[in-house]
């Protein structure tokens, strides 16, 4: 069975002793893609060297995380719309909004998000929103913006039955992770009533392990693990859902089209 992570910062430090490992098992257990959300100027180089390593596996996008947006966010959105200009990406992400950890950034946070979300209609291409404790903010700011070209993934979904489906109304994917596994992550309320059909599979990898790694670092690896969840969910076999997942998220991306 294969398999696609569809956000996981595999770039990220807490890989470096053994990033190459990570890659061998999550080959070994089915994943054929890994989608690199980026998060800021810093994180660039870090993820262009493991797409370059690891060139038909790991996949960048380009975006500002709304934790990075601060008082300089308009200097790294110049510096990201030079590399939007010079080479293809797949998607704009990780953005979107984040009232977890700074509730006073929240203006400025909207304001990055809008001009990337631009640039994702300009471009037509994906967005990939993050939303910690800001499902109902983004989903208005998303709201407000759509358009029939704008699509993308709502990661790390953990929301209500009826914010999914304002999400899936807008032609939005939910992105499932390993919070599926928690006994109180609140997604065995949601899932059976979506079903798979709106669906992708991510880790988020290196956070949010899921069930027995909780606690520890996620890897993309640990993808089929969420699956099964994600099947015993929806009533499903791990086999249907990796056939949606992986077709929900190559519609996502435009897997296969001549651009990319």
């Amino acid at each position: 069975m294969q398999f696609i992570d569809t956000h996981a910062h595999i770039y990220s430090k807490k890989y470096d002793s053994d990033r190459d490992e990570v890659i061998e098992r999550s080959k070994a257990n089915g994943i054929e893609r890994i989608y690199m959300p980026n998060v800021d100027v810093d994180s660039i180089d870090a993820m262009l060297e493991a797409e370059q390593r690891y060139p038909e596996m790991c996949i960048p996008m380009m975006g500002l995380h709304p934790c990075d947006v601060d008082k300089d966010f308009e200097k790294q959105l110049y510096v990201m719309e030079d590399w939007l200009s010079k080479r293809p990406f797949v998607a704009i992400g990780e953005i979107g909004t984040d009232l977890y950890w700074d509730k006073g950034s929240f203006d400025i946070q909207r304001e990055a998000l809008k001009i990337q979300v631009e640039w994702a209609k300009q471009k037509q291409l994906p967005i990939v929103l993050h939303c910690r404790e800001s499902i109902d903010e983004t989903i208005a700011i998303i709201g407000e913006m759509n358009d029939e070209h704008l699509t993308g993934i709502f990661h790390c979904f953990t929301g209500s039955v009826e914010q999914a489906r304002e999400i899936i109304e807008m032609g939005f994917m939910l992105g499932i992770g390993g919070v599926s596994t928690f006994k109180n992550g609140g997604l065995d309320m949601v899932l059976p009533e979506i079903g798979l059909d709106h669906l992708v599979l991510e880790t988020d990898g290196p956070y949010l392990a899921p069930v027995p790694h909780r606690g520890k670092r996620n890897s993309p690896e640990y993808i089929p693990t969420i699956a099964e969840r994600v099947g015993d969910l929806t009533a499903s076999t791990v086999e249907k859902v990796s056939e949606i997942t992986i077709t929900n998220a190559n519609k996502v991306f435009n897997w296969g089209k001549d651009e990319l």
